[in-house]
């Protein structure tokens, strides 16, 4: 009998810094490899389109965890 790992569920940490300094942070959950990373730029404008980062001109993203 053979059993298969289950793969943890990802969830990745965000730093979306804004030109006015304000840095806010979203997790997004069963997210792929660091290559992946790329996405997080749509994900934080439909995030901001929903409320649920505030309003501004995003300057940068990065991963924290």
């Amino acid at each position: 009998m053979y059993f298969r790992r289950s793969t943890p569920q990802k969830s990745v940490m965000f730093a979306v810094n804004f030109d006015d300094g304000r840095t806010a942070y979203m997790v997004v959950e069963n997210h792929g490899k660091p290559s992946d990373d790329y996405l997080a730029g749509s994900i934080a404008k439909e995030r901001q389109d929903k409320g649920e980062l505030p309003e501004g001109t995003i300057t940068t993203i990065k991963r924290v965890r």
